[in-house]
């Protein structure tokens, strides 16, 4: 097994500070990459910086410090912010390859909890082979193209109004889900919990439990709502799935429309910060809670514009 220094140069990156540049917003701004985990490292655009050359394109960046071990391919020439390593591959490789090598960094964060930087002990990081598949792998760009173009549909919220949550929609609490019941009985439904990542999907049974009154399953489309440990959490669904009992079932009243549940969803975990230090979701309390959406001119919620919202935004022909 290889080492990160026997597939990559490792150089420290200019290390500068985002407050002493100039963003911008102009196309011909130069990427400024930070240590996040988000948006591929990209923080903003700045102006070129007299006497500092961008890095280059294709290399990597990978974090030492803040979010650590975040390593991405930067696509485009970048300044780098501080704690940030640039990694140049030894050899020529694919964008595949270098992807692949990305997420087998990530996978080491775990190591450096607590605070820990990785400052020495990167280079000494050990990478798998590259498997058999991926020699021959090449990435469908066409999954990721759309066909919408952006159109501007302002959000004129001083038109909006306040509904109660209870009124549009009807909850249901989920009930217990075991890992056992998913690892002996693996199928195809999802089955859902409280969490924060992969819409909070945690693996998939078959069809043995659905008329079982000891489970509670739930027809899409709806949100899900996280009552404990990612408390205030919302995750739309749109397959008929399990719902275990860190989680409420939000269905819309009267409405079944995928479009109208993603504008809703995102609107819901604006909700989120009600719910920071440990406070758990008490569903009678939440269901009292007012939101601002759109309205029509008789004061009901507009669900044609939520509808047209988000059908004219880029990648909706992929929902």
């Amino acid at each position: 097994m290889k080492t990160i220094e026997d597939l990559f140069d490792i150089k420290y990156g200019i290390n500068l500070e985002l407050n002493a540049c100039e963003i911008t917003q102009d196309k011909d701004g130069i990427n400024f990459v930070a240590r996040t985990a988000e948006n591929n490292g990209v923080v903003a655009k700045v102006k070129p910086i007299n006497n500092k050359t961008p890095q280059p394109a294709g290399v990597l960046t990978c974090a030492s410090g803040g979010s650590v071990l975040s390593a991405f391919v930067q696509t485009e020439p970048f300044y780098s912010g501080r704690d940030l390593y640039v990694l140049t591959p030894q050899k020529d490789m694919r964008l595949e390859e270098k992807l692949f090598y990305c997420h087998c960094i990530k996978m080491n964060a775990y190591r450096y909890r607590y605070g820990r930087q990785a400052n020495k002990t990167l280079k000494d990081i050990e990478l798998p082979e590259l498997p058999d598949w991926l020699e021959t792998y090449t990435i469908d760009y066409a999954r990721i193209e759309t066909k919408i173009e952006k159109k501007e549909l302002p959000l004129d919220i001083s038109k909006w109004k306040e509904f109660k949550i209870g009124d549009i929609f009807n909850f249901k609490r989920g009930k217990g889900i075991t890992k056992e019941e998913i690892e002996n009985d693996a199928g195809l439904i999802p089955c859902v919990q409280g969490g924060g990542m992969n819409r909070g999907i945690i693996g998939y049974m078959n069809s043995t439990f659905i008329n079982d009154k000891f489970h509670a399953y739930i027809f899409a489309p709806f949100l899900s709502l996280a009552r404990s440990g990612t408390s205030g959490c919302v995750n739309i669904q749109n397959k008929d799935s399990y719902v275990g009992d860190s989680v409420y079932a939000l269905k819309l009243i009267g409405n079944e429309n995928i479009y109208v549940y993603l504008f809703l969803e995102t609107i819901l975990n604006l909700e989120r910060y009600r719910y920071t230090y440990g406070r758990k979701v008490v569903i009678e309390k939440y269901v009292e809670q007012f939101i601002s959406l759109p309205a029509t001119t008789t004061g009901k919620p507009d669900w044609v514009f939520m509808e047209q919202y988000i059908k004219a935004l880029p990648y909706s022909d992929k929902i």
